[in-house]
């Protein structure tokens, strides 16, 4: 499947579940948008969820474990291990750090993939992989389904795959068009779960 098959194909599916949200939002980072990447509807669909895993997982560079931050990485990051046949573990925010927690055990001479659902900064993709390469495990692809940073994502110092790129408005509050008119943003999302 070419890039513009594929990129049709996983807007279909996000559409069919409804995994694209329009209105006005307040993104993890602060700024507001008039959309926002929903990829746990898409996910709630296993059929797509396993799709979506296959798909990442066939394009990626080679790897024999997957890493993902929780919460919005873990069904997609155990999806593309499951393709692939690699364990999978994730990480969570103790204290406001990325820390790997339940027992998780790197093993020595791994090659890891960190799979995340959706890049904007990509700073949760930045932890882990800053938290892996600090354990001396090699990093050596990092992917999402959506990567909507519009090209201002870090460079992850490893190979980055997604299955579409989306171009989303943002604006600093200050500078929001959506704000000026009168609207009020929602919060989604999961960063903020105790």
């Amino acid at each position: 499947m070419n890039r513009d098959q594929l990129t049709a194909d996983v807007m279909a599916r996000l559409r069919e579940t409804e995994a694209i949200l329009d209105g006005h939002f307040i993104l993890t980072s602060g700024k507001h948008s008039n959309r926002y990447i929903q990829c746990a509807k898409l996910l709630s669909h296993t059929g797509h969820a396993g799709w979506a895993g296959a798909t990442l997982a066939e394009a990626m560079p080679d790897f024999n474990l997957v890493v993902s931050p929780a919460m919005g990485g873990i069904i997609i990051g155990h999806e593309v291990a499951k393709a692939k046949g690699t364990p999978f573990f994730f990480t969570e925010r103790v204290e406001g750090k990325m820390t790997l927690r339940r027992g998780f055990s790197l093993p020595t001479g791994a090659k890891v993939a960190v799979v995340e659902d959706v890049v904007t900064s990509g700073g949760s993709l930045v932890e882990v992989v800053e938290l892996l390469q600090g354990a001396g495990v090699e990093v050596t692809a990092t992917a999402s389904i959506v990567d909507r940073s519009g090209g201002r994502r870090p460079d992850f110092g490893a190979p980055f795959t997604s299955l579409i790129e989306l171009d989303v408005q943002v604006w600093d509050p200050s500078d929001c068009p959506l704000c000026a008119d009168g609207s009020e943003a929602v919060k989604p999302g999961s960063r903020g779960l105790k």
